[in-house]
This record gives structure tokens, sequence and C-alpha cells, in this order.
């Protein structure tokens, strides 16, 4: 059999077998008059058909449907003239069907939500060291890129010619005992790229030095390092870039429904698989203003204080965003459909009937939904067995109840 011949037999089967469950559905709720057949003598029958295939309607009882099932009567009263709207189900099928009823309550549900995140550098916490003057690298300190420096370590020893030149002019205007001019040469020295430290032992010796050990101006992870022994460096030239580690960005998914729930510096939680039982705190810096449209979410940016450098770039975490619980009206999870193009409840009303009714919906926790629109405090929902009643009701062609007509 081909591949094509599979697929249709695949296809045939399902659509057969949704018929069957159908008809099973239609046949346990069309039965839940009185089994008495007397009692249904006085009963007006509109016409006779198959639950299997509803649209087809016959005068002759004894007809049999165009699947070879025996027709069932269409009552008046089950049309709903006279017993208003909705599926009609009696209590012995709807232990049969195993539906379930449970009232619309006005409850807590938190906002807050758990989302997934990826830990990266903080790019706000990036120093880059350079050259100031041109020269030659003399000597390195073994340093590769990946390695963790702290702030003061050593990054490579460089040979000025035009700082030793600065040195000498420097200490010559200081023997003329002319404060102003002594001032000034300080002052190249300084736009050369020397610390106070190097020119205060210039001063202090007497004696020039065109070496001058480069330095990390912050700790943190050696991103690149371009200084190598024997190179030629011009002014300002980078020798390095320093990340800082002192603080991490944590970038969370969050679905684009949610994404109002969220606002800059909003407090954060953060749980790692490399720290069990542990909770990192921090809060929203940014809402970057790029959807994902592959999976259509947001990135939230949360900065985390990274004590003793734990946090490490690529570790993946489980971010919890929201605020208090807030008092909402709650359905059961389980009893809300969504169809596609709108999102509905079946209803249950008097006299053993069910509707369904269209709502909207709000947030979702602890198997709760909740209800914006559609529903009142104390309407009762099926929140088991709702699909076969919503299949009944369309199959009989009974209205969905908009959302502003709810009690």
């Amino acid at each position: 059999m081909t591949t094509d011949a599979m697929r249709t037999a695949r296809w045939r089967a399902g659509v057969l077998a949704a018929a069957l469950v159908a008809g099973i559905g239609g046949y346990w709720i069309g039965a839940s008059g009185d089994d008495d057949t007397a009692s249904n003598d006085d009963r007006k029958v509109l016409y006779y058909y198959d639950p299997m295939v509803p649209r087809e309607h016959y005068t002759d009882p004894d007809t049999l449907s165009s699947m070879g099932m025996k027709t069932i009567p269409k009552y008046a009263d089950d049309a709903g003239s006279g017993a208003g709207p909705g599926v009609s189900v009696n209590p012995a099928a709807m232990q049969n069907l195993g539906i379930r009823v449970v009232a619309a309550e006005i409850g807590t549900l938190s906002s807050g939500f758990s989302v997934t995140g990826t830990v990266e550098f903080n790019q706000r916490d990036v120093a880059i060291v350079q050259a100031r003057s041109g020269g030659f690298v003399n000597r390195v300190y073994g340093r590769a890129p990946g390695d963790v420096v702290g702030a003061g370590a050593p990054i490579a020893d460089v040979q000025s010619p035009e700082w030793g030149g600065a040195q000498t002019e420097f200490l010559a205007v200081k023997k003329l005992g002319r404060p102003a001019l002594t001032a000034a040469a300080r002052q190249r020295l300084r736009l050369l790229g020397m610390s106070d430290g190097v020119i205060g032992q210039v001063e202090r010796s007497g004696r020039t030095s065109g070496t001058v050990t480069i330095s990390a101006p912050i700790g943190g992870v050696i991103q690149t390092l371009d200084a190598r022994r024997g190179v030629t460096l011009s002014q300002g030239q980078t020798l390095a870039e320093i990340n800082g580690i002192g603080t991490v960005w944590l970038n969370a998914a969050v679905p684009e429904a949610q994404a109002g729930l969220v606002q800059v510096g909003q407090r954060a939680t953060a749980t790692l698989g490399a720290f069990p039982g542990k909770n990192f705190g921090g809060r929203v810096i940014a809402i970057l203003p790029t959807a994902q449209a592959d999976s259509r979410t947001l990135t939230v940016r949360i900065e985390l204080v990274n004590r003793g450098g734990r946090l490490r770039p690529g570790m993946f975490a489980q971010v919890t965003l929201g605020g208090d619980a807030m008092s909402a009206l709650l359905v059961p999870s389980e009893a809300v459909i969504r169809t596609g193009s709108r999102t509905i409840v079946m209803v249950a009303l008097k006299g053993g009937r069910y509707q369904p009714a269209e709502v909207r919906t709000g947030r979702e926790g602890s198997g709760q939904t909740e209800i914006l629109a559609g529903l009142a405090p104390g309407e009762k929902v099926v929140a088991s067995g709702q699909f076969l009643l919503d299949s009944e009701a369309s199959l009989t062609g009974i209205a969905v109840r908009p959302l502003d007509s709810s009690k």
C-alpha cells in the first residue's frame, strides 16, 4: 500500500471513529426521556433522524438512514419550544455520560507564573583595555580568553619609547622649579596613560622607565585577548576585553499572551538545577522590544547578583514572575472548551438542560481559569462530559449564548 493510500485509510478510520462517538452520544442524549414508550404517545414528533447523520430527516419511523441505522424520533419539546434552550439530559443519562457540574465562584488566583530563562553576561559591565600610546609588548602574564581575573591583575608589560621621552621632559621641567610648567608636564604624562603611581615613582627616583604594566580595570572574565609577546601596538589598540561577573542577566522567554503581566522594576525569583533548593532574587531591568517570531515570546531581562561567581552564562533557569494573589471569577480549567475561533463553557440550566455559552478568559493557575466575561457568580458549568454535550448542541443547531447575555 502506498503512503497516500495509507494516509487516506487512516483519515477514513478517524472520520468513522468520530462519527461513532457522536452517534453514541446522540443516542444517550436522545434517550434522556422516559424509557416507557407509552409515555411518548402524547408528544408531538417533528421528524425521525439518525444521530450519526442529524441533517437527514424522515417522516417514516421504519426508514433506515444513509448509514443503515434505525432512526429515532425528534420531539417538538426537544427542540426547545416549551422547555427552554439547550440540550436535555435526564439524571440517569447524566451518570452514564459522566457529567459533573460545578459552580463558577469568586476566588483568589495568583498573578504569578513561571517561564524558562538562560543566564547571560551583563553586557553593561564591560571594560576595554587599550594601549594609550604606541609601543610593543615585551612580557605577558599567561592569560587566555575565558580566564577569570581580579581587578588590578596584570595583563601585559608594554614598552613605549614615547613614555620614556615624556618622562625625561618631565624631570627636566621639574628641575626648573616652575610649578606651572611642572603641573603641565605631569598632566601630559597622565594623558599618555600613565597612572599617578607610575608618575610618582619617576618623580621620586629621578629615573625614566618606558615600560608600563597594563592591568585589568575590573574583575571578570577575559573575553578577548590580543596582548601577545612581541606584538607591535599602535595608539588606541585594544589589548583585552573583560566582562564583569558581579551581576549577570537572566533572559526569560515570556509568552506574548502574558507580557502584560510583566513590568520593568518587578521582582523575579529564579531557581537553577545546579543549586537545588536555592532561590536567586532579582528584578526586571528591560523588556526587549522585539518578539521571537518562531516561539511567540518576548525576552524579559532580569538582573541577578552573582555572589561568588556561581551563576555562569549558559545555565538554564526556571523564573517566577508576577505579583500577589487577586480576586477573580473562577471555573475549573477542564470546563473551558477552546474551539480556535472562540472559547465556550457548557452552562447547566434548569430542568436538566445544557447550553453552550461564550466566555472571555484571563489568567490560569492551579487548575483554575479566570472568567472575565460571559458568566456570573453562581452559574453552574459542566466540568466533565462537556465535549459530548457541545458536540450534540452543534449537531442539533443550538445557538451559543453570546458574551453579553450572562446573568
